[in-house]
């Protein structure tokens, strides 16, 4: 399978329905999550080579455990990486698939799943590209990589605090605990960093262990995919780039 086959799935309709859920992710998260990890499951499923059946699957920042039922539904031997302790007990689920390390020093032997896969984690790092240079190392000769963040000058940029971190992401964090009374939970230069599309362009195309295969905004309907292509309105027009490489 390829992006191709994800593409067909692209629609405006799936666009809108995730768009929509995105409003449920501070007052009801069980339905955001759940929602936001069979799309992923999908997505992973119809890039990967071959079927996810069987397949050893690693979730580098897998949070509360949202994802591991839609992986483990599609036939994969889904394991999760994931550094606070705090997040991974948030929803009070069961853990048995998820290990607590750092991306960065991923704790797997070289080549030793079929798919390493992130999302929205790259931005919550100071060293985005460390903790893909990782993903490449333990991932098998012929398997996916599969990262996705969240753009710094889209307009979900800001997370939680909205469009108010184009006025800078200190300033939008005091305007925040000013507004609800309490700090907000992504706060910027400590787990929230400004990342760009053409910083995880860059990378893809010059590491040496893997060949990017596409790179496409995650939520947007196909026919606006080739934004991605133009520099500078990649930035704020596609919002989460997607970044698939084929391990050499």
């Amino acid at each position: 399978m390829t992006a191709s086959s994800f593409a067909r799935r692209a629609t405006l309709a799936r666009s809108r329905r995730l768009f929509r859920e995105f409003g449920y992710e501070q007052p009801d998260p069980d339905r955001f999550y759940s929602a936001l990890a069979d799309d992923t499951a999908t997505m992973i499923a119809d890039l990967h080579s071959t079927s996810l059946d069987g397949a050893a699957v690693l979730d580098v920042g897998g949070g509360p455990g949202f994802f591991a039922d839609a992986f483990t539904a599609r036939g994969a031997d889904y394991l999760s990486v994931e550094p606070d302790a705090g997040e991974m007990h948030a929803a009070g689920m069961d853990h048995r698939t998820a290990v607590r390390a750092q991306g960065q020093h991923l704790p797997f032997r070289s080549g030793s799943v079929d798919v390493c896969y992130s999302s929205n984690v790259a931005e919550h790092t100071a060293t985005p590209w460390e903790m893909a240079d990782e993903m490449v190392r333990v991932t098998r000769p012929g398997g996916t990589v599969v990262l996705s963040y969240t753009l710094w000058w889209g307009p979900f940029g800001g997370h939680e605090m909205g469009l108010t971190h184009y006025a800078g992401g200190h300033r939008a964090a005091r305007w925040y605990t000013k507004r609800h009374g309490h700090p907000p939970k992504n706060l910027f230069g400590e787990s929230l960093f400004p990342i760009t599309a053409a910083a995880g362009l860059r990378w893809a195309r010059e590491t040496p262990d893997a060949t990017l295969q596409a790179a496409f905004p995650r939520y947007l309907p196909r026919w606006a995919w080739p934004v991605v292509t133009v520099p500078g309105l990649r930035e704020f027009a596609a919002t989460n780039l997607v970044l698939v490489l084929h391990r050499h």
